[in-house]
């Protein structure tokens, strides 16, 4: 196989990072844009020891399952992968990824449930993350997401998949921020003001903080000028901070955020819940699909035990913790980020929570030096997975069931893998649908220890 040669062929599923599988003699090939089903002429543009990869040249018979994206942008916007796959196989092909995880990582040969889709399809991202860069000649803004396998930013007025307000406000800031002298930043020499804007935003009073990201380490006075622009030009910006971040890092936030204008934080409530979110709190982008695995813990839990002691580890702002306190006889929170734990405590308070222990440290520390057993541990670790030893923890502190909660297949699959070598045995995996048109994928596994 060489490069730039062409061949006609047949795709026979995605992988998990949303690429089509084809073979051509027998020889895997990846390709970008590719649906199930498709038959397709494409160019071979990388080849490797035990595959290769292509482009689509021409779709010849178009899969069943291909649509029309809803966005213009689709092929050159790196956020919504599968948006021109119809979405019910869309959720098909979440269900497949997570099996083929569980087969091929883990070994385990058990029935992945049908996957839960998201309420809302559209405008359901309620946490945007845009990069801002500049033009070379008349130094305008640009902001949107990278173009796929690059950091060439794609400059997006309007996101189907994320309320029409934010892009009122994103506009507002490309525009405005050349008359405040508010510079993009250019990442090949680190030079320039604004690197992201960050907006979180409320589905349940619609309000946003929004948070400029700027390569500096304190504010300045046209910075602080801009901020209360933004501030006042927008009824339903409840408030405007700065986060500095001024080191040579792909990492959006830095550790320091001074609040200028406004509350520091939103509301949003999950089942008959209410917290409180702020610029650096961990909460999930889609609130109504997060709302659904919610519910689907908490209905485990209560159908299970009557009044469980149970551990939320990983816990963010304790979301799941406070959640399911009320049909908990005691819940304990472990979380090491410092203001997830002060938003945490804001929310039991806000909640009127009285069995609730939240502990502000390392999960891996905590559980080495806690004696105690709980009926049911919950763990929602980041993409990278769980230690070892935090899962021999998690299995000596739990008396019946570990509740694992993951955003990555792969991760899950090895330690599931490990957890089953240790005598734990996996009841079900239930996947979600967090990341509508994307090959993410969220899971709850259910462990019997």
């Amino acid at each position: 196989m060489i490069i730039n040669e062409e061949y006609i062929t047949q795709v026979e599923k995605i992988t998990n990072l949303g690429a089509g599988i084809c073979k051509i003699d027998n020889f895997v090939v990846f390709v970008d844009n590719a649906c199930p089903g498709d038959k397709l002429k494409i160019k071979i543009t990388k080849v490797n020891k035990n595959f290769a990869n292509g482009e689509v040249i021409e779709i010849i018979e178009p899969s069943q399952f291909r649509v029309k994206p809803f966005c213009p942008l689709q092929k050159v916007c790196g956020a919504c992968q599968l948006q021109f796959i119809d979405y019910d196989y869309q959720l098909q092909i979440k269900r497949q990824i997570t099996q083929d995880a569980m087969r091929t990582i883990a070994n385990l040969d058990i029935n992945v449930n049908k996957t839960i889709p998201s309420p809302d399809i559209k405008n359901y991202r309620c946490k945007i993350q845009y990069p801002i860069s500049r033009t070379k000649n008349s130094g305008r803004l640009l902001a949107g997401y990278y173009k796929p396998k690059s950091h060439e930013i794609v400059n997006i007025k309007y996101c189907p998949i994320q309320p029409e307000i934010c892009d009122r406000i994103i506009d507002f800031i490309r525009q405005k921020a050349f008359d405040f002298g508010i510079s993009g930043f250019i990442e090949k020499n680190h030079s320039g003001d604004l690197r992201h804007v960050v907006i979180r935003n409320s589905k349940l009073t619609g309000k946003n903080l929004v948070v400029l990201v700027v390569n500096a380490t304190k504010t300045f006075d046209r910075l602080n000028d801009f901020a209360k622009c933004i501030y006042d030009e927008f009824d339903e910006v409840t408030g405007v901070c700065i986060n500095f971040n001024s080191k040579k890092t792909n990492v959006i936030l830095g550790a320091k955020t001074q609040y200028l204008y406004g509350e520091a934080y939103i509301e949003e409530k999950i089942i008959d819940k209410t917290f409180k979110i702020g610029a650096d709190t961990f909460f999930q982008i889609n609130p109504a699909s997060a709302e659904n695995i919610f519910k689907y813990v908490k209905n485990y839990l209560n159908e299970t035990f009557d009044k469980p002691m149970v551990l939320d580890a990983y816990a963010g702002i304790t979301a799941f913790g406070i959640v399911v306190s009320d049909i908990c006889s005691k819940v304990v929170s472990v979380e090491e980020n410092t203001s997830s734990c002060q938003m945490a405590h804001e929310a039991v308070k806000l909640n009127k929570i009285k069995n609730i222990e939240i502990h502000n440290t390392d999960a891996a520390k905590f559980f080495q030096k806690e004696k105690r057993q709980f009926d049911a541990v919950i763990i929602d670790p980041p993409r990278k997975g769980c230690s070892q030893q935090s899962l021999d923890e998690a299995l000596r502190l739990s008396k019946h069931s570990i509740i694992y909660v993951s955003c990555n297949p792969a991760t899950l699959a090895r330690d599931l893998k490990y957890l089953n070598e240790k005598g734990a045995k996996v009841e079900s995996i239930q996947p979600f649908d967090m990341f509508c048109h994307t090959y993410h994928v969220e899971n709850v596994a259910i462990i019997r220890v």
